[in-house]
């Protein structure tokens, strides 16, 4: 069995880099990347450099793309047995551009992901997994019915959640888990999207979250400081100083790298700056 589920998106990434500022209209020249990624997928990826057998539950198309997808999953120690794989839609695909500071924009298709959500989530029912208890990744991808339904139900029922956004603008869908004592890992951005105003830093995110509900919250603010926050206390660190080379995954990898942290019985401040320490080593490494 494997030691974590991750739940989500799963798809080819296509990033273009410039080491230039890139602005609206621009024709730069620069390096162009293709990747497997998704915030489930970069997760357990993540988790397995850890030394963790993660099982990924997404939806994978039955074409080249999705063929080679799988390959790469299996060819990393990633289970890949509870997989969706439709016959009749291709392998989701997501676009960004980065720039020396950052990401500039992004476009994500995750059309087979939300339409398949359903099926998908039917295989936390199968008997291998019926019975589990182990640690649960969930990403905000998925459709929002489904995981409104995920929420009622928290199939299975007695696993430890962690809840991630796919992005801003889909952290809204996490909003039924609130009450569904979970441990929200959010960039700032995205927790503003889930409370529907500003949070000027990761403390107040943070806290705030904590107030609307969430068990526990971690907050993450680009090189700003780091929040973690439930109702007993706080922590907050700054993240080490780091030279971008890449940004998208970084908070992926932050997070798979807190899991395994805690997992392995950090404590909350020696877990934190861990997963800081990951983070800012992913950001200044060139992606393969």
């Amino acid at each position: 069995m494997p030691d974590i589920l991750c739940l989500g998106a799963a798809h080819w990434d296509v990033i273009g880099c410039s080491a230039q500022p890139v602005a609206t209209g621009d024709d730069l020249p620069g390096v162009i990347r293709t990747r497997p990624g998704g915030v489930a997928l970069n997760i357990a990826h993540a988790l397995a450099g850890q030394g963790l057998r993660p099982a990924l539950l997404s939806a994978i198309g039955q074409d080249p793309e999705g063929a080679a997808l799988v390959a790469w999953l299996d060819n990393r120690g990633i289970d890949t047995r509870f997989l969706h794989r439709p016959e009749t839609l291709p392998t989701d695909r997501y676009m960004a551009i980065e720039g020396p500071e950052g990401l500039v924009a992004a476009i994500a298709d995750s059309t087979a992901l939300e339409r398949e959500s359903p099926r998908i989530i039917a295989a936390l029912r199968v008997p291998a997994l019926q019975a589990w208890r182990g640690p649960v990744v969930l990403d905000s991808g998925f459709a929002p019915d489904t995981l409104a339904d995920l929420a009622r139900k928290r199939i299975p029922q007695a696993a430890p959640l962690r809840l991630t956004s796919a992005a801003p603008a889909k952290a809204p869908r996490l909003r039924p888990f609130l009450r569904a004592h979970a441990t929200f890992t959010l960039n700032r951005h995205e927790a503003e999207s889930l409370l529907d105003r500003p949070l000027p830093d990761s403390l107040t995110a943070a806290t705030a979250l904590v107030a609307a509900g969430a068990a526990r919250a971690i907050i993450t603010d680009g090189p700003r400081p780091v929040t973690e926050a439930d109702h007993r206390q706080t922590l907050t660190l700054l993240p080490p100083p780091a030279a971008v080379q890449r940004v998208t995954g970084a908070g992926d990898t932050f997070l798979a790298a807190h899991i395994a942290a805690e997992l392995r019985g950090l404590d909350r401040h020696a877990a934190l700056a861990y997963a800081l320490d990951a983070a800012a080593l992913h950001i200044a490494t060139t992606d393969p």
